[in-house]
C-alpha cells in the first residue's frame, strides 16, 4: 500500500495488529484533534488523518517506550509512505533526540517531529489523555508529574509554535470539537 490509507484502512490495519479497542478509542479522539489543528495550519489533512489513527500502530506488540519504533517498523513492512511511517516513529512524548534515544534503549535515531504533519500528531497525542481531551498546561504537568521536565519544556514549546501557525492559540480550538463526529471512528468514541 503505497498510498496514505483511509480512515476505514487505517481502523482496520490497527485492528489486524490487534491494538485494543480502548486504543482505537484514542487514535480516534487524537484524530479529531489533530485534524482541528491541521485544518486551521493548512497541513495535509490526509496525512495528519492517517498519522493521528496509525501513531500507536506498535501498540498491538508493545505499550512500552519502544512502541513508536515498533509501530514505524511495521508501517513500513506494510508498504506505508514514509512520511506516514514518520508520524509513527516520531510521535512519542513531545519527541526523543538521538541521545534520549540511546538513554530509552531505542535504536540511536533522531525521533524529534520536524514536518508540520508530525508535529501536529504528536502534539495531538499529547493533549488527548486516553480518549479526553486536556489542555497544554494539563499535558505539562502530566510530563512533570512523570519526572519529564525537559520533554515537557518541548511540548510547550511545540505548542506555542503549532499555535502560531494557526494564529490561535491551540487550547482555544479544543473545547469546540466535535468528538463524535462522523465516519469509522464514530463507533469508537
Amino acid at each position: 500500500m503505497s498510498t496514505i490509507p483511509s480512515e476505514d484502512e487505517c481502523i482496520r490495519i490497527l485492528l489486524d495488529e490487534g491494538v485494543h479497542s480502548r486504543v482505537v478509542s484514542h487514535v480516534c479522539t487524537v484524530m479529531r484533534v489533530a485534524e482541528a489543528i491541521a485544518m486551521r495550519c493548512g497541513a495535509d489533512l490526509t496525512l495528519v488523518r492517517a498519522g493521528a489513527l496509525l501513531h500507536d500502530l506498535g501498540r498491538g506488540r508493545t505499550h512500552g517506550i519502544g512502541h513508536g519504533v515498533v509501530g514505524a517498523q511495521r508501517a513500513r513492512e506494510l508498504g506505508l509512505p514514509e512520511a506516514l511511517v514518520l508520524i509513527v516513529q516520531k510521535h512519542v512524548g513531545a519527541g526523543i533526540t538521538p541521545e534520549n534515544a540511546i538513554e530509552l534503549g531505542l535504536p540511536p535515531l533522531d525521533y524529534m517531529p520536524s514536518t508540520m504533519e508530525e508535529r501536529i500528531v504528536c502534539h495531538a497525542d499529547n493533549l488527548v489523555d486516553d480518549d479526553r481531551v486536556i489542555t497544554s498546561q494539563e499535558a505539562y504537568l502530566d510530563f512533570i508529574g512523570k519526572g519529564l521536565e525537559e520533554q515537557g519544556g518541548r511540548m510547550l514549546e511545540m505548542h506555542r509554535t503549532l499555535s502560531d501557525a494557526c494564529g490561535v492559540d491551540i487550547d482555544e480550538l479544543t473545547p469546540g470539537i466535535d468528538l463524535k463526529g462522523r465516519g469509522p471512528c464514530s463507533k469508537y468514541l
